[in-house]
């Protein structure tokens, strides 16, 4: 069990994500998207979803830092163990009271508001569960032991997780570590797997284009640079 939990099932996620985003983008081109609901309603999501997307951001850059970043890194530039250990404390438990908060209210307004509640599809549902899940059980599982330092798993976790790209995972590392986060690792895992056929296969389209795009330029219609206007047709004349 212990090596397919941590040897078998992270590959498995990652070879549906790939799949399924390939899958998706060849047969469901048109599907790729959030299938916005803010027509049926916009003030509680407008004050939803900035404060989820920007908490779930918080949280992904704490993850990818934890996980990816070896402590002899920050203790280099003169980042204590300690130190780290309070900013990854206080910083992923307010990321995470921001993105359960913006999950809370997205799902209370798909609850309350019949239209929004009409379009919701099954794997919404699974989607909202599996999400809602991962950042409970990662906040518990931080907020479980605070004593010291708290539990130490940049020297078993983001070792493991380092491994896996090496395609020789270090499964012995994941034996010891406690229940909390096995099950968060889990049912991050599974998420990972269901990204491209649910809603948040929105997040591989983002308008990043847009950081490195050409600004717009607005000019105004100046008689002497540009010449007359040409004669409207018919029907586009005033009063017709």
């Amino acid at each position: 069990m212990n090596v397919f939990l941590w040897g078998v099932l992270p590959y498995a996620a990652f070879a549906l994500l790939i799949a399924g985003l390939v899958w998706r983008h060849r047969y469901d081109r048109f599907g790729w998207t959030t299938r916005s609901s803010q027509v049926y309603e916009s003030k509680l999501l407008n004050i939803a979803s900035p404060v989820f997307h920007y908490g779930i951001l918080f949280v992904l850059a704490g993850h990818l830092i934890g996980l990816f970043i070896p402590a002899s890194w920050t203790q280099s530039i003169g980042i204590s163990e300690h130190a780290y250990h309070l900013f990854s404390l206080y910083g992923g438990t307010v990321s995470g009271v921001l993105a359960v908060a913006g999950i809370g209210i997205l799902i209370y307004r798909r609850r309350t508001n019949a239209p929004v509640f009409r379009a919701t599809t099954a794997n919404d549902k699974l989607m909202y569960v599996f999400l809602l899940g991962a950042l409970l059980l990662g906040m518990i599982a931080k907020l479980s032991d605070t004593s010291g330092d708290g539990y130490d798993y940049r020297s078993t976790i983001a070792p493991w997780s380092r491994s896996l790209f090496t395609l020789n995972p270090r499964t012995e590392l994941m034996a010891d570590v406690p229940v909390l986060y096995h099950v968060h690792a889990v049912v991050g895992m599974v998420l990972i797997a269901l990204v491209p056929y649910t809603r948040l296969v929105h997040m591989f389209s983002a308008p990043l284009q847009y950081l490195t795009r050409p600004y717009v330029v607005y000019r105004s219609r100046d008689p002497r640079q540009l010449g007359p206007r040409p004669d409207r047709r018919g029907w586009e004349r005033a009063g017709s």
